[in-house]
This record gives C-alpha cells, sequence and structure tokens, in this order.
C-alpha cells in the first residue's frame, strides 16, 4: 500500500475545502480545434488568479474552486506522461440498476458560502474561456438546513478529517510526479421524492442504515446488508478500512418536481470509489443492490484527476513532466505503483468504521 502523503508534498487543489452552503458543479467538453485547446491551457494557468480576484471581495465567504481534467481531455491536452489510473469513468450495470457513464472534459467545483460567490466566479471562468467549451451539465447545490439530503439523512456522516483526509484523497510517492493530486468522480442522482416518502421513517431508516432523527448507527444485528452504509464499507488486502472525501450537496427545482443529490467524492485511487459503486449497483452479492437505489437514479457519471496547485499552474505550458523519467503510467503502471488493489474484495463481507 502506498504511504502517506509526505508533508514537503505540493499543495493539492481545494478537495479537502469545506462545503460551504452553495456549489456549483460544471462539467464541459472541450471545443475541436487548437484554439480551443490554447484557452484550456491558459485556465490552468489563470484558474488560481480568478479565484483569488473574486474572493478577495468577500473573503469571509470562503470562495474556492477544484478543476478537474477527464482522461480524453489529458491525452488531447497534455500526453504522456498522465495521472498513473486516469481512466474514463466504467459504467456499472447491476441486474436492476445502471450507473451510466456520460461525457465530459472539464469538472469545475466551485464552493462558497453563499451563491452569488459561486456565480460570480462561474461567470468570470466561462467568459475566460468562451466559446473553448460547451456545457454537457450544470448544477447548483445547497446546503439543506443541518447538513441533510434531499431525503432527509445527513450526509457525508463519515467523511475522514485532517490527516485521514489528506490520505483517503490525495496521490502520494505511489504515482510521484502528480503526488498532490486526487481523482474525482461525479454523479447526479435524481429521486422519486413521493415514493420515498411514502416508506415509513423505519423503512427509510432500514434503506440507510442510520436513524433519521438523531443520525445514529443502526446496530449490526439490525442493519439490513443491502442499506447503503453497509454496502459502502471498502478495506484492502490488510484489512485496513478505505475512505474517499465527499462534497456531495442536495439540489432541486420544485416547479418541475426535481429533487437530488449531487455525488462528488475524491479519492487517492478511483478503484476506492469504483468498488462502492459496484457494491451499490451490482450488490455484495450481486443481486444484494443498495435499496436506495429503488428511490435514486443515477443519470450522469465522470471522472477527473484534480492536479496539484503547482502542476496545473505549469499546464498552462503544456506537460512539464514530459520527458523525464517519470514512473510507469496506464493500467500497468498502476499494478505496478501501489494500486489499493480491492478487486478481491468484491462480495466480501466488510466491518469496521463505516462510510456512508
Amino acid at each position: 500500500m502506498p504511504r502517506t502523503p509526505s508533508d514537503d508534498a505540493p499543495e493539492p487543489q481545494a478537495v479537502l475545502a469545506g462545503q460551504g452552503m452553495a456549489a456549483h458543479f460544471i462539467v464541459l467538453d472541450i471545443a475541436p480545434g487548437a484554439d480551443a485547446e490554447e484557452r484550456v491551457r491558459a485556465l490552468c494557468g489563470n484558474a488560481a488568479g480568478l479565484v483569488r480576484s473574486v474572493g478577495m471581495r468577500e473573503p469571509e465567504q470562503r470562495l474556492s474552486l477544484v478543476l478537474g481534467i477527464g482522461s480524453a481531455a489529458w491525452d488531447r491536452l497534455f500526453g504522456a506522461p498522465r495521472p498513473a489510473r486516469l481512466h474514463p469513468f466504467k459504467e456499472v450495470r447491476g441486474a436492476r440498476y445502471h450507473a451510466p457513464s456520460t461525457p465530459g472534459d472539464l469538472l469545475l467545483h466551485i464552493r462558497a458560502m453563499s451563491e452569488r460567490m459561486c456565480f460570480e466566479l462561474a461567470m468570470q471562468i466561462m467568459r475566460a474561456l468562451g466559446d473553448a467549451v460547451t456545457a454537457v451539465d450544470e448544477v447548483h447545490g445547497f446546503r439543506y438546513f443541518d447538513l441533510r439530503a434531499m431525503i432527509g439523512f445527513v450526509d457525508g456522516v463519515e467523511n475522514p478529517g485532517g490527516r485521514e483526509a489528506v490520505e483517503a484523497a490525495l496521490v502520494g510517492d505511489e504515482d510521484p510526479g502528480f503526488a498532490g493530486g486526487s481523482y474525482v468522480i461525479v454523479q447526479k442522482y435524481l429521486h422519486d421524492m413521493v415514493a420515498w416518502n411514502a416508506l415509513s421513517t423505519e423503512e427509510q431508516e432500514r434503506a440507510i442504515g442510520r436513524t433519521k432523527h438523531d443520525n445514529i448507527e443502526l446496530a449490526d444485528d439490525v442493519m439490513p446488508s443491502n442499506s447503503h452504509v453497509a454496502l459502502n464499507i471498502i478495506e484492502d488486502d490488510d484489512g485496513e478500512e478505505l475512505a474517499i472525501v465527499r462534497g456531495n450537496l442536495p439540489f432541486a427545482n420544485a416547479a418541475r418536481g426535481e429533487y437530488g443529490t449531487y455525488f462528488i467524492g475524491y479519492a487517492r485511487d478511483p478503484a476506492v470509489t469504483e468498488q462502492m459503486l459496484d457494491n451499490m449497483f451490482i450488490g455484495r452479492p450481486p443481486g444484494n443492490h443498495d435499496r436506495l437505489l429503488d428511490f435514486s437514479t443515477a443519470v450522469t457519471g465522470t471522472l477527473f484527476f484534480v492536479p496539484s496547485t503547482e502542476l496545473l499552474e505549469q499546464l498552462a505550458d503544456g506537460n512539464p513532466l514530459a520527458g523525464e523519467d517519470a514512473a510507469p503510467t496506464g493500467s500497468a503502471g498502476a499494478a505496478s505503483s501501489g494500486t489499493l488493489a480491492i478487486g478481491s474484495l468484491k462480495g466480501q463481507p466488510q466491518a469496521p468504521r463505516r462510510s456512508d
């Protein structure tokens, strides 16, 4: 297993920033042509400056930006070497439910304490990009009362903090050229609130694996094996539980009857998040799918790499690692550079600390 990221590792983007009261999740495709590519590379160099320029107007709003780059976009913009575990999102197809893989070259994850700050930064970024990009999806999330999802339960309860969050989310010396980076998977889920609200509170609690009012995890002898909590417990080959860092927020359009959760999970290795999705959609064991999927439909799914702050700025002039004796990349490189090797755990019972 890879060692803990060192204290002198490159500064990450705002992967570990607080959730804030509002967020914009924007997925973009890059238009054809060299000019579009150059404008996107220029944004890599200017992103930090844009955040400073907008954020200094109201520092207490804690404005932040994470810029992620998709697999095809990385190859197109920067070539080799590439992050060892970067690949297109892998669709997951279970017996009943499906997690689709959808397009996306760039991810903008903007967070702040108010909607107006998210809007201002998004507007400035889109002005800088102009017709170099086309919108794939844009979702405006908001904090709903005491960190509750649209379905009424507290979300992100087991998010790691401090050093544990660093270990869970940031690439270390297993891929040294990309240390301080992170892999992020995003999915938009739509909820059938009529059907969900028709359940009793006890039925909802069994679907989630926690009590609704006071947010207490159900006892092991009560929690169903197909609850959301039970299926999101992942361990490595040494029995250590693996975590991801979530920044989920609810979104809604009451007039259209659209209610959902935008899932966004940062991980040092995307295989951790992918295993959670396999457990949810295929089941552990197969067929024992996440009960929450009876009421929640995944409509998007995309994977991005988030470079460190330093690397992102350098990418404005092209790949700074090109020509260097970099670590192996691609699937072979992942196997030889300390992958977490959790594939063999599919279907095995898990236990310790929860990750819901």
